[in-house]
């Protein structure tokens, strides 16, 4: 990689970032919380191989979860008693997955970012898994090398599920990415790097008393579930698959030493070029990937990964052999797909705070479909925040069963690192992103702000991808079916 530019912008429109709204609840140093090692979630093995046929099981269990010094806290996870196992998928293998409910409430398993049918296989809201029992599902993996993630998605409870515990990552690899010069060995140079917050009454979790309409935050920063955690440097450079996995809070990461990392992968996958940063933001539900490269530290320093001006983790640098691997100018090729002509813009506002949030003027409404559009068509979307920049936010739009490609944020060019796919994009108040949208699988999916407190209020709607050569019929549960299955 030869010298190119440095950024050193969160880019997003500093005026509405989350730290000036009324409810806002700023992040503490956890000095109360000796440092312990940063757990890396163990990777989930599978029940059994067959030749391309691969089977998993995830279960959605209670646990309990040492947090806090004193009594463990009672939490939720997918196959562990916090967050979950990470699930490896590749490209081409077929995987039937048997999902298991071990909650005492109903819940769906939502594959952020899978390119999967729906609503059934991407786990959405009409795909309920009860109390006690199970549902199978199967799909082939036709996507590139990219990090996403499992949470629920159970209308209105989305955002407490999460909140206490079910978010897992999901690592997609293939061929042409294991090509490239970057580091892969899982747990040791490669690692998730879960972004979330909470609070903690007498060390256990209560979402009713943390609740806010605007997006629910707690004083503590915590990565993958841990408080002040240190991860062990063994090699020059680390790979950080990062995700925003907070039901609010925006993340404006940094280090300690104004360190530089180089960006190589957003939503869906890697980069055309590599982009290099000292500060990095990720509104709810984005992710990145990001290498850092310590060979100008020596065994014993310690460098700290900051939020604004708090702590999160530390990074203590050991013994490691030089690397002198060069990341390539261009690392993909994004084949975008041409706009399909003579089809009009499609637009969506998403508007209000609180309880008067809306997209397009409604409530969801899980049995109505707002929106149809044809597979295989390339259609421009012109993504609406209305949010007064005075007292507005930032709103993350959404959108399962595709990747889209961002175009231009009120005309002009988007952010540097916004050149990949994304699934997720941050829309500043009062600003319109243009993006380019195509679906290639059937299905009914949703399209929302990831502020989970706005998904659950009914800032969401439903789209149908449709095939006209083939008939698809959907039935669309009601909220009140989903929840209660005797009804």
């Amino acid at each position: 990689m030869t010298d190119s530019k440095v950024y050193n912008d969160y880019f997003f429109d500093e005026p509405v970032f989350d730290l000036h709204d009324g409810g806002y609840v700023p992040l503490e140093k956890a000095d109360d919380v000796p440092d312990k090692p940063l757990n890396i979630p163990a990777a989930l093995k599978p029940d059994k191989v067959d030749g391309n046929d691969v089977y998993y099981t995830i279960t959605a269990q209670e646990g309990e979860t040492q947090i806090l010094p004193g009594a463990k806290t009672k939490t939720w996870g997918y196959n562990a008693a916090l967050l979950g196992t990470t699930i490896v998928l590749k490209k081409g293998v077929h995987y039937h997955v048997h999902l298991v409910n071990k909650l005492t409430e109903v819940t769906t398993f939502h594959w952020h970012g899978l390119n999967v049918t729906g609503p059934i296989v991407d786990g959405g809201p009409h795909a309920p898994v009860y109390p006690g029992g199970s549902r199978d599902i199967d799909f082939t993996l036709d996507q590139p090398a990219q990090t996403d993630w499992i949470h629920p998605h159970p209308c209105p409870n989305t955002a407490r599920q999460v909140w206490n515990g079910l978010a897992a990552a999901v690592v997609v690899t293939d061929d042409e990415e294991a090509k490239l010069p970057f580091p892969r060995n899982y747990g040791v140079d490669d690692i998730p790097v879960i972004l979330q917050d909470r609070n903690y009454h007498d060390n256990q979790l209560d979402y009713k008393a943390d609740y806010d309409m605007d997006g629910t935050e707690g004083k503590y920063a915590l990565v993958n579930g841990t408080i002040n955690g240190v991860f062990d440097v063994t090699t020059q450079k680390v790979r950080l698959r990062i995700l925003n996995g907070s039901d609010r809070r925006e993340w404006r990461l940094h280090f300690d030493d104004e360190h530089e990392f180089t960006q190589i992968a957003s939503d869906g996958g890697t980069l055309p070029a590599p982009v290099k940063f000292t500060k990095l933001m990720l509104t709810c539900a984005e992710r990145a990937e990001v290498i850092v490269d310590f060979g100008d530290k020596k065994p014993g320093d310690v460098v700290t990964l900051m939020t604004d001006n708090i702590p999160i983790m530390k990074f203590k640098i050991g013994e490691y052999a030089a690397d002198n691997s060069v990341l390539p100018d261009k690392l993909t090729t994004i084949d975008a797909p041409e706009v399909t002509p003579g089809l009009p813009v499609t637009r969506t506002v998403m508007s209000g705070m609180d309880d008067q949030v809306r997209l397009d003027g409604k409530l969801f409404d899980m049995q109505r479909i707002d929106r149809k559009q044809k597979i295989g068509d390339t259609v421009l979307w012109d993504v609406v925040n209305t949010n007064d920049m005075d007292g507005g936010m930032i709103h993350p739009f959404h959108m399962h069963g595709c990747q889209f490609l961002v175009l231009s944020r009120n005309g002009k060019a988007p952010y540097p690192n916004e050149h990949g796919w994304k699934d997720t994009v941050g829309v500043n108040a009062g600003e319109t992103v243009r993006i380019a949208v195509q679906f290639t699988k059937f299905g009914v999916y949703m399209y929302h702000c990831h502020i989970l407190e706005h998904e659950d209020t009914g800032m969401m709607a439903q789209i149908e991808a449709y095939d006209p050569n083939e008939k698809h019929t959907y039935h669309l549960l009601s909220m009140d079916e989903m929840n209660h299955p005797s009804k």
